[in-house]
């Protein structure tokens, strides 16, 4: 049985890194590792965080289709590589990628079975407060990102569920009920799977 293929977006700093991270130290789930061209940060590791890629391998993958779906952002690429995470949903593994709504509109083009998830802030306010935690932008670009988020949620009626962000805690059990429901959902195939198992009872 092929595995589930979910996808979690929203806002830069709701959180959607830490809840995909604890998700899967808690559960069988897989985090994909998308390709991108910006620099690593601190810590991060080519291959476990994401691929760095150079912009002219970025381009070359583009070219030979090896993207489920990229796009850019702040002038940086990001992509999800198609062999990466087709060959994780047919070994029965459930999968999570942290995608934008752009990437994740096209994911659910190509995967209409895919499972849509937006994570929100409790408010605006706390979103502005945990970029200026982070240290890492100017005023100018936390003013970027603060109109983005508002655009961004706009797309919230494209998804399938929606979790606010409050304590980590609980947004991760909400993301487990969302598997376990999912899971249990009835389509053709599992049906045929079911009825066939308890005729050969």
């Amino acid at each position: 049985m092929a595995g589930l293929l979910m996808v979690v977006s929203g806002p830069s700093a709701a959180g959607k890194g830490t809840l995909c991270r604890q998700l899967v130290k808690e559960t069988d789930v897989e985090l994909s590792v998308s390709a991108t061209t910006r620099e690593p940060r601190p810590g991060e590791v080519h291959g476990v965080d994401y691929f760095f890629m150079t912009e002219e391998e970025f381009v070359k993958t583009i070219e030979e289709d090896g993207f489920l779906e990229h796009v850019e952002n702040f002038g940086k690429r990001y992509g999800t590589l198609v062999s990466y995470v087709e060959s994780k949903l047919s070994s029965g593994c459930d999968m999570i990628l942290e995608i934008d709504v752009q990437g994740a509109a096209i994911i659910k083009e190509r995967f209409p079975e895919c499972i849509l998830i937006f994570l929100l802030p409790p408010s605006l306010k706390a979103l502005n407060e945990r970029i200026i935690k982070r240290g890492t932008e100017t005023p100018e670009k936390i003013s970027q990102r603060l109109s983005k988020a508002l655009e961004e949620i706009e797309h919230i009626v494209n998804y399938d569920y929606y979790i606010v962000n409050r304590e980590i805690s609980q947004a991760v059990e909400d993301m487990k009920c969302i598997i376990r429901a999912e899971h249990s959902r009835v389509t053709k195939n599992i049906s045929e799977e079911i009825i066939k198992s308890f005729k050969e009872e």
